[in-house]
């Protein structure tokens, strides 16, 4: 049976590329399974797009906030009604297993019903002024066309991290999936379509990212740019929206940290630095690609962690029995292994893992075996680049304070995590850490949608999505003044 072809979507209409050209989207577990087949758009699409979008935004920010979040709040029912049916998708298109694909889907769904209540706040401020009969008060307008390019890890969470905040607050959107997992970005789409979002509100081009996603970055009807993925392509594009001043942002790249004490419960960090290390194959810019073990219970951990990072299942994602899931495309399993033989040429012990699977199950597709690293150096190139597969590098520590010293040793500082019973040391911890997000007594993976997510240094430019973070980036202040004086008054000068 021929493949589904999948259209753009445009001012509300399914429409072919102006390139005419297309591209197959495979199932990374078994390449012989081919998904779909969607469009590879190029700049006139884009214009098309942008075009589309710029029309609506007349409309859809003149409809009342609360009715905007009537439509997202009906969006989450009908993904909560499709879940199953999403995550077989999202499993088929980007291999993680069907218990973390559930869970992404879930996390639209939370997201949707968080920025649905956002619709009855976009809460501004009033002040008092500072002349008689005056009014003040700050309020929150769209920025009108907003440009998002979006990840391939989590197709589906993520770009509703990008959609709904935006529409809740009035904003029109032009998103491009990430070639690899363009279907649950449609499907996403598509709920919000079927919800009875109008015409042209979300936009939906497919393609490459220099062909459909510069372009995007590059419009000069494009007020807004949102883009996740790695930290060299998001520096490129800071520096385009930069020259026209466009509000941009990045979430990109990151070295996670667990750090586990002498004195941490080492049952419950062992079941976190392997969910935080393997959990979506590694393939997560929150993965615990670190662990930093305090001597006294370093050979202990190691032994244990490496038996069980030996035993974890990998296969098809769509075995319920699973654990590990196949890499995103070959050129992820070829990072992987470039990273390990980085790390043995460094003089790290490789304990586990360390080579892509060739048995019959595995045959068709991009499988990584579990890979541990012991004594690896902090400053190591397998301990400061970010690998973004099923790879963990144990680093030992003499304290605390060296533990943080190595943790915050990285270019990176989005998540990080430390095991510990004792609350001050837990303390310190959330204070000296440098990074956005820090978890006590689990693992560095698990973001919730209604705190800010993002980070510091290499992994972003200062703005979170996720959270009042996301409203912040997706409206800008207005200050309105009402004088019912009936004379002229001028602030600054007639105050005395």
């Amino acid at each position: 049976m021929a493949a589904k072809i999948y259209k753009n979507l445009i001012g509300g209409e399914w429409v072919e590329s102006r390139s005419g050209q297309t591209y197959e989207n495979l199932n990374p577990a078994d390449t012989r399974d081919v998904i779909g087949v969607f469009q590879r758009s190029d700049k006139r699409d884009i214009d098309d797009a942008v075009a589309a979008a710029a029309q609506a935004f007349e409309k859809w920010r003149l409809v009342p906030a609360p009715k905007r979040a009537e439509i997202i709040y009906r969006a989450g029912q009908i993904l909560l009604e499709r879940k199953e049916e999403y995550a077989r998708d999202m499993t088929r298109e980007m291999g993680k297993v069907l218990k973390e694909t559930r869970g992404d889907v879930q996390e639209a769904v939370d997201t949707a019903y968080y920025m649905a209540g956002e619709g009855r706040r976009l809460l501004g401020a009033t002040t008092p002024s500072e002349l008689p009969s005056k009014f003040a008060m700050a309020v929150r307008m769209p920025v009108g066309v907003c440009g998002m390019i979006a990840p391939w890890n989590f197709p589906m969470a993520i770009p509703s991290w990008k959609l709904l905040p935006a529409l809740v607050c009035g904003n029109t959107c032009v998103i491009k999936p990430a070639e690899d997992t363009p279907l649950s970005t449609y499907n996403l789409v598509k709920t919000l379509t079927d919800a009875g979002l109008p015409k042209g509100v979300v936009n939906i081009v497919t393609g490459f990212g220099p062909d459909a996603g510069a372009p995007i970055v590059e419009h000069a009807k494009v007020n807004a740019i949102s883009f996740t993925g790695s930290s060299e392509v998001g520096r490129t594009i800071g520096e385009v929206a930069a020259r026209s001043f466009k509000p941009c942002s990045l979430e990109m790249g990151g070295k996670n940290a667990i750090i586990v004490l002498d004195d941490a419960n080492l049952d419950l960090a062992l079941e976190g630095v392997l969910w935080g290390a393997f959990g979506t194959t590694g393939q997560r810019c929150t993965a615990a690609s670190r662990v930093i073990v305090q001597k006294g219970v370093y050979r202990q951990f190691a032994d244990r962690l490496v038996y069980r990072a030996q035993r974890l299942k990998v296969g098809n994602g769509l075995d319920e029995s699973v654990e590990v899931g196949p890499q995103i495309n070959e050129q992820q399993v070829a990072t992987t292994e470039k990273y390990v033989k980085i790390g043995k040429d460094e003089g790290a012990k490789l304990e586990a893992g360390g080579k892509a699977l060739n048995k019959p199950e595995h045959a068709y597709g991009w499988f990584f075996e579990p890979t541990v690293f012991t004594d690896v150096d902090g400053k190591s190139r397998v301990a400061q680049e970010e690998i973004f597969g099923p790879v963990i590098s144990m680093i030992p520590c003499e304290n605390f304070d060296n533990a943080i010293e190595i943790s915050n040793g990285v270019n990176y500082g989005l998540s990080s995590a430390i095991y510990t019973k004792d609350v001050n040391r837990a303390f310190r911890a959330m204070r000296d850490i440098n990074a956005g997000i820090t978890y006590i007594n689990a693992p560095t993976i698990g973001a919730e949608v209604h705190l800010p997510f993002g980070g510091v240094k290499s992994t972003g430019n200062g703005h979170r999505e996720g959270g009042l973070g996301a409203i912040d980036f997706y409206t800008q202040w207005k200050a309105i003044y009402v004088d019912y004086s009936d004379k002229l008054q001028r602030a600054q000068i007639d105050t005395e």
